[in-house]
């Protein structure tokens, strides 16, 4: 057996190797990824490693029954993994449910990178199948598409009161929900009372009018805090606005009050306070000052309750009182309940609950639930700039029942931040629209 063994950074370099060496009837035996190079782990390469032999004989089960052998391309061999067995309409949404999260995985994998999406096409290799001759338009990208494109045919012909027999413009909607990890339930609603709102005939050719409504569902989904007036008096109680950012570790806290206090002082010609009780993050009250010597206002730093309450006295005279607290695991029942002790002491109008965008669905719901304690009404979206899916902010500002007040779309002051509209981000959820087209219009 002629065995050779390629390395190369990719999957496409290495089949290129294989291919050119030792032909199109070239049969793949075994692949792996690995690291190599660097310092401790530190700038290593990805490499990949595939072993494979122009002399293995695969034989087609057919040649055993005396019929010709039939030579499949990669895209049949992908139409018969995934094509549905003949089956009653009772089962079509069983169907349905079937191929939800493959389209998910592997819209996101061709939107990420080919690289993941040529290495899930070699899965097969351990059954050594053999490589196929190149043909025009016999690519990755390809294959998916014919795959989005069977998945959704099954998706349509599902039987569902919300989906079935759904018109083209709304199931790409849909569809479009579903990869931006819009909660399936949620998807189906919006799906339903679309098709409610719209005749037959809007739903069949009229695709602005189908968008239109798709995003007005979406928005309702999105609760989204009043802007703030840019003018006008203290509080009820004479006292400084006073807001108060709470959080986990991590998730931006200190640059998103040094935005805020930016957009208060120079944007807005507010009188603004700060008070920092970070003093756990190494160097997080120097940074604080920076930014505060920077704009120049007044920064106080606060390590109890009772410091708390002087330097909130201290500035009484402002027109907002910006405070930050330190980042607390959502773990930490002990933590949580000093940072309690800190608020009560303070009583902001306003809590923000500030989470990371990059996170995790899981992640965002467990700390929101947990930071319950310190009672915040509103929430910031931070890092918007690095989510792949925006349909957790569906997902959280429904779990949760907070308002949105701010988003972030990157580590610039102040410029990287805004008041969120439900619009703007019912937009991102669809594919529509640049995570930094508002600042662009500043």
């Amino acid at each position: 057996m002629n065995l050779r063994t390629y390395r190369a950074s990719s999957i496409a370099d290495a089949l290129s190797d294989i291919k050119r060496e030792l032909g199109p009837d070239a049969v793949i035996l075994h692949t792996r990824s690995f690291k190599q190079g660097g310092l401790f782990g530190f700038r290593a390469r990805n490499l990949v490693e595939i072993t494979a032999s122009s002399s293995v004989n695969v034989i087609n089960p057919l040649a055993r029954k005396g019929k010709a052998p039939v030579k499949k391309t990669a895209p049949d061999r992908i139409r018969k993994a995934y094509a549905p067995a003949p089956t009653s309409q009772a089962a079509a949404p069983a169907i349905a449910e079937r191929f939800a999260r493959p389209i998910e995985q592997m819209a996101s994998a061709a939107t990420s990178s080919l690289e993941t999406a040529t290495l899930n096409a070699t899965a097969t290799a351990q059954r050594a199948v053999p490589v196929a001759p190149a043909a025009p338009g016999d690519t990755i990208a390809d294959e998916l598409a014919a795959i989005r494109s069977m998945v959704g045919q099954a998706l349509r012909s599902s039987s569902p009161a919300s989906t079935g027999g759904m018109p083209e413009a709304l199931f790409r909607d849909y569809l479009s929900m579903i990869e931006s990890e819009v909660a399936r339930e949620l998807a189906d609603q919006i799906v339903g009372e679309v098709r409610q709102s719209l005749s037959p005939e809007q739903l069949e050719s009229d695709e602005i009018a189908v968008r239109k409504a798709v995003l007005a569902r979406l928005e309702v989904l999105i609760p989204v805090a009043a802007t703030p007036p840019v003018q006008g008096d203290k509080p009820v109680d004479g006292r400084p606005r006073t807001i108060a950012l709470v959080g986990p570790t991590g998730v931006g806290k200190t640059t998103t009050i040094a935005k805020l206090a930016a957009i208060y002082k120079l944007r807005e010609g507010k009188k603004v306070g700060l008070v920092t009780t970070d003093t756990y993050r190494i160097a997080a009250v120097e940074q604080l000052r920076t930014y505060a010597n920077i704009i120049g206002i007044d920064l106080r730093v606060a390590l109890t309750p009772k410091e708390m309450q002087a330097a909130c006295a201290a500035h009484r005279d402002c027109d907002v009182l910006l405070i930050d607290t330190a980042g607390r695991s959502q773990r930490d029942a002990a933590k949580l309940d000093d940072l309690c002790g800190f608020l009560d002491v303070a009583k902001p109008h306003e809590t923000h609950l500030v989470l990371s965008g990059a996170a995790s669905e899981a992640v965002i719901v467990e700390s929101a639930k947990r930071f319950k304690v310190a009672k915040p009404d509103r929430v910031i979206f931070t890092k918007l700039d690095e989510m792949v899916h925006f349909g957790v902010l569906v997902n959280t500002a429904r779990s949760i029942g907070a308002q949105l007040s701010y988003v972030t779309t990157g580590q610039e002051v102040p410029e990287h931040i805004e008041h969120s509209s439900a619009n703007r981000l019912a937009r991102l959820i669809l594919g529509d629209g640049d995570v930094r087209a508002a600042e662009a219009s500043r």
